[in-house]
């Protein structure tokens, strides 16, 4: 089915009150889930002998970075054919019956079995979040409501750790955690809640859903297709090096910082990353989507290539505080996926993006590692490389969308 024609009628926006549903559920799920899968390796150590705890954790990274690959576009497909308020009640539901399988099962399988239901719920109601994101927000505000978004996302990630440490040193560490999922459950059984009584019910707008990756792709705009590419370019960038940040830090520079330092130094990178969502949000909706995002892919690039370079404390807090900038504008790369994706394939197309690009990135940890073997520095200019080739291909071919009613391409 195609999607809706370009002079039929606009549906109805949904009332406000859905985007404080949509809020009330990110924070309520988001902190059973990081009250309780933080530390879900403990858990497996306390279930399993030692070598099979070991494989366990293992299975269980290898999990989650591929189910969030895999969830996204499963999560748009349902989205369109359910409509949004339909899908996120099921995708909670799943993180229920995920949570209930953890506590009610005492073996390091089922909390595999579980894991698999709940560690992707965000990348799978990430396309129904994002379409119920676009209905609320007038496009002139788009960039902002993902930045608020953004940002209520962060604060269950702070709490959430918080939170399940406290359970483990009240009750120890097997019954803690257990009682960390059980929190967890509650907390999704009050979002769906939330979710039933707040964000409007668009079942009649839903649609028929294209199953066919390889159709939708063909929908696919040739924008879209440019800052898909050059995403994938930035986001190998990222991940060559990702695992190996901290063991630069700690052991392979001139003057190795303490892990404590680094703890720090991740909270700064975090601090910066707050501090730009909402200012930037706010330039970026008013003066056009693409030089932020061209910013950004910069300090992506750049990132590697000071790390590199940074053999002491003092450079190191400049590398992390340029590593929070790196989310300068993310939430606006986010805002222009929904402006370029078409009406009535916002939801599909957001999916069918992460999963293209989670998939291929996915191989990114492993030819970092190879790199790492081979020398620490040849892993970070590699990985600078391929962000100079992300920057400069969305420069040359990437699209920006500057109001409501036109979309604009660059003159070379």
């Amino acid at each position: 089915m195609n999607p809706i024609p370009p002079n039929a009628a606009p549906a109805p926006r949904p009332p406000r009150r859905s985007l404080l549903g949509l809020l009330g559920m990110v924070v309520l799920v988001g902190m059973g889930e990081h009250m309780a899968e933080r530390f879900l390796p403990l858990y497996l150590q306390e279930l399993a002998q030692a070598s099979t705890a070991i494989l366990a954790i293992g299975l269980l990274a290898g999990m989650d970075d591929l189910l969030s690959a895999l969830y996204s576009f499963p999560g748009g497909y349902l989205s369109d054919r359910l409509g949004t308020k339909r899908a996120l009640l099921l995708f909670n539901a799943l993180s229920m019956l995920g949570y209930a399988t953890v506590i009610l099962v005492r073996t390091w399988w089922a909390v595999l079995v579980g894991a698999a239901l709940f560690i992707s719920w965000s990348a799978i109601s990430l396309p129904a979040t994002m379409d119920l994101l676009a209905k609320v927000v007038p496009k002139n505000r788009r960039t902002m409501g993902v930045s608020v978004l953004a940002l209520v996302r962060r604060l269950p990630k702070m709490l959430g750790p918080i939170a399940g440490g406290a359970c483990i040193a009240i009750w120890g560490v097997e019954q803690g955690i257990r009682n960390a999922f059980i929190a967890a459950l509650a907390l999704a059984f009050l979002a769906a809640i939330i979710q039933q009584r707040w964000i409007a019910d668009d079942a009649q707008e839903a649609r028929t859903p294209e199953a066919n990756p390889l159709r939708l792709w063909r929908e696919m705009p040739s924008g879209l297709r440019a800052l898909l590419a050059s995403d994938i370019l930035i986001r190998f960038c990222e991940r060559i090096p990702d695992a190996f940040v901290v063991v630069w830090a700690t052991r392979h520079v001139m003057h190795p910082v303490s892990e404590l330092t680094f703890g720090w130094l991740s909270a700064i990178e975090n601090v910066t990353a707050v501090l730009i969502y909402l200012p930037v949000a706010y330039m970026a909706d008013r003066f056009g989507k693409k030089p932020f995002v061209l910013i950004t892919f910069g300090f992506f690039s750049l990132f590697p290539l000071v790390l590199l370079h940074a053999q002491a404390l003092a450079p190191l807090t400049a590398a992390f505080v340029l590593r929070g900038l790196k989310e300068f504008g993310e939430p606006t790369r986010k805002a222009l996926i929904m402006d370029l994706a078409p009406e009535g394939r916002k939801a599909a197309l957001f999916g069918l993006y992460y999963l293209i690009r989670d998939v291929l990135v996915a191989f990114a940890a492993f030819g970092g590692a190879l790199l790492w073997r081979i020398s620490p520095e040849l892993n970070l200019k590699v990985a600078f490389g391929f962000g100079v080739a992300g920057t400069l291909w969305f420069a040359w071919k990437g699209r920006d969308c500057v109001s409501p009613d036109k979309t604009v391409r660059p003159q070379p």
